[in-house]
């Protein structure tokens, strides 16, 4: 598996960590336990973030000490519980502040989604999961109850399978095998969503999803890979199934979708040069 895709699937096994003395394990499972946190949850306990990091609890109740003394994590006594505290809010910060292509791309996703009274977003690989980097709410949209570092499976999100496309063919495959293993026996449904969107891709430049992440939404899926070579971005166009029918994904709104992601790319282009 290339050192490049690999940024991390998941934890090291004992015996890989031993070969890379380079690296740090306490580090690495510290910042598994701050993965855990998801939009939404409320404050977890030790356990709660063992079963999640898949980590022994005695390793976590040292972990979760260390992080709170650190302020990274804050602890309620009377609950024992913990919650994410606000440094971590500044390395977030910090992470947006220097994705350049957020500010240029984010005028192109606001007209695009006034036009289609939809939600735009734009994101990037989590592991197997894509995380919302810049989200925009056109005037008529009905609220879908994701935000900016919101995630969604590549699996199950048009941003997702069209992240993939866009990858070179061993990364693909790389991150596909990661996908046939977590999904077990419902890989079949998950490749013949693959197949039909990649097929997409190629004929459209887009491809679609019906409900598949939540049942009453669509989406309409895009990517651009950019040549600074810092990476491959995805975009995505959403709204309830009754804004966003088949028909109009095919017909009006991928075509759209497409149409931004290369005046995006041109400005990007343009800031490189300093035009």
């Amino acid at each position: 598996m290339g050192k490049k895709i690999e940024r991390l699937l998941e934890l090291p096994a004992g015996g890989e960590e031993r070969t890379d003395r380079q690296f740090i394990s306490a580090l690495a499972r510290g910042l598994e336990v701050l993965r855990v946190f998801e939009p939404g949850d409320g404050p977890l306990g030790n356990q709660e973030i063992a079963a999640r990091a898949k980590l022994p609890t005695s390793t976590i109740s040292r972990i979760t000490h260390t992080l709170t003394r650190l302020g990274y994590l804050e602890y309620f006594p009377r609950l024992e519980k913990y919650a994410l505290g606000t440094p971590v809010l500044a390395l977030g910060y910090a992470f947006l502040s220097n994705i350049g292509i957020r500010n240029i791309a984010r005028p192109h996703m606001q007209e695009l989604a006034d036009y289609a009274g939809a939600s735009v977003a734009a994101g990037s690989r989590d592991r197997l999961q894509m995380t919302y980097l810049e989200l925009c709410h056109g005037n008529r949209t009905m609220s879908l109850r994701l935000d900016v570092g919101s995630r969604v499976p590549i699996h199950r999100s048009a941003m997702g399978m069209a992240y993939l496309h866009a990858l070179p063919e061993n990364e693909r495959e790389i991150l596909l095998g990661a996908i046939r293993v977590a999904e077990g026996k419902d890989w079949p449904i998950a490749k013949k969503r693959f197949d039909a969107a990649f097929k997409d891709m190629e004929k459209h430049g887009f491809c679609i999803s019906t409900g598949i992440f939540e049942r009453t939404v669509n989406g309409v899926g895009a990517a651009l890979v950019s040549r600074d070579g810092s990476g491959v971005y995805a975009f995505n166009c959403s709204a309830p199934a009754f804004q966003l029918p088949e028909s109009r994904m095919y017909e009006d709104i991928g075509p759209a979708l497409v149409t931004m992601m290369s005046n995006i790319e041109a400005d990007l282009g343009r800031a490189r040069f300093g035009i």
